[in-house]
């Protein structure tokens, strides 16, 4: 019910934009006033679009960074509260410590093979034994 409650204002508000931007016509111009709606209803789509797309790509980063963040929790000796998951366009960047220099190859193995991750920057650091 909210969401067709927002579709509507959402369609309404683009209506009236376009037909204020129709209104406020160059007195020199040959466009009829269809034309001008025609066009600043396509600039809203395009800007719409623009939209969903960047939401779009965040949720699909944030589920990525979820996926990898679960991996992580499942694999035996990798402690991830030391290591941090960001992702941003599908790069997957790991930071924070691990034990051993094969934990941190482990962790990035894990990070790579989850799905719709396209690389992983591998940026944990090994503790050192002291």
């Amino acid at each position: 019910m909210q969401k067709q409650f927002s579709m509507t204002v959402l369609a309404a508000a683009l209506a009236g934009v376009a037909l204020f931007g129709a209104g406020c016509s160059d007195r020199n111009s040959t466009d009829t006033v269809g034309q001008k709606v025609d066009r600043t209803a396509n600039k809203m789509a395009t800007a719409t679009d623009n939209a969903t797309a960047k939401a779009a790509a965040a949720i699909d980063d944030a589920t990525i960074t979820t996926k990898v963040k679960t991996a992580v929790l499942a694999e035996p000796g990798l402690k991830t509260l030391q290591i941090d998951v960001d992702t941003k366009n599908g790069v997957v960047t790991l930071a924070g410590t691990v034990d051993t220099p094969a934990l941190k190859d482990r962790a990035q193995q894990v990070a790579q093979s989850v799905n719709g991750v396209q690389s992983v920057n591998n940026n944990l650091t090994v503790k050192t034994q002291g």
